[in-house]
């Protein structure tokens, strides 16, 4: 069985932002291995702290893992702040999605940000 094969006809989903070239390269990948890919655009339709904590249980990573440093809100709200708990922090992203990293790739029982992109494959295995 090839790679390609292991997502043909899997339901994944694509926490997606379509003007961000990884995202769309994530998609892209996806579309090509057979996947059924289910798209959120967490901009618009931002998760609430629930799903993001599940979330995180899928990356198996930090909550602060899963933050975008780089934005600016990121800065203005000081989020760098060690005494921000988990729950403030997915509060805040809910709140704000754009701190959201992306894109993130989410199958049944596992999930990977796909930066770079190729980490997609990471779901084949």
């Amino acid at each position: 069985m090839t790679d390609s094969n292991n997502l043909q006809n899997a339901i994944v989903t694509l926490y997606h932002n379509p003007r961000c070239s990884k995202s769309r390269t994530a998609l892209n990948l996806l579309q090509e291995a057979g996947a059924d890919v289910h798209i959120i655009l967490y901009l618009e339709h931002a998760p609430k702290p629930e799903k993001l904590a599940h979330l995180q249980q899928l990356l198996a990573c930090p909550v602060r893992d899963m933050l975008r440093a780089s934005e600016t809100i990121y800065q203005e709200l000081a989020l760098q702040r060690t005494e921000l708990s988990d729950a403030q922090l997915l509060q805040i992203i809910s709140e704000h999605p754009q701190l959201l990293q992306r894109p993130i790739v989410v199958t049944a029982d596992k999930a990977v940000i796909a930066r770079p992109p190729e980490r997609v494959h990471e779901l084949l295995q």
